[in-house]
């Protein structure tokens, strides 16, 4: 029996007959707890051998938000969530002339489609999580929005 769980990679640590084990090995999927104790587990994130987390692939349909409106009409459904989170990380990390310079960026590489009018802009990237205090107002928008 003890050479049995050897080779699964459980081996018996304390007195013969207690229930404390210890798994030598990769573990997924599975909780630990001591003997007589209470456990609540929750989804997690699965985690490579290396103990970074990897990216759960979620379907479009599984996802709250609207999708961002300036997704470019060439990017296929299998881009269009990469382009929108892309613009999301962009409005909330950076200041406003930076985000303005990378979605042209973007637009030269038919990533986004951008509106004419700056206000129309600026409203989406606010609901994309842009901040509205101060140095990101309406006004210093439009002052470095260029559509062209």
């Amino acid at each position: 029996m003890e050479e049995e769980m050897r080779k699964e990679g459980v081996v018996n640590h304390f007195e013969k007959g207690s229930n404390c084990q210890v798994f030598n090995g990769n573990v997924t999927g599975c909780v630990f707890a001591m003997p007589g104790s209470t456990v609540t587990q929750q989804a997690g994130q699965p985690m490579s051998s290396e103990g970074a987390e990897e990216p759960v692939a979620v379907h479009p349909q599984e996802r709250s938000e609207r999708l961002c409106l300036f997704v470019h009409p060439s990017v296929d459904s299998g881009q269009e969530w990469q382009v929108h989170d892309e613009v999301k990380r962009l409005v909330t990390r950076q200041g406003l002339q930076d985000i303005c310079q990378y979605l042209l960026k973007m637009r030269e590489e038919n990533k986004v489609l951008l509106p004419q009018s700056p206000s129309s802009a600026y409203e989406e990237l606010v609901r994309m999580g842009m901040p509205t205090g101060e140095g990101y107002n309406s006004k210093t928008f439009q002052k470095y929005y260029k559509n062209k």
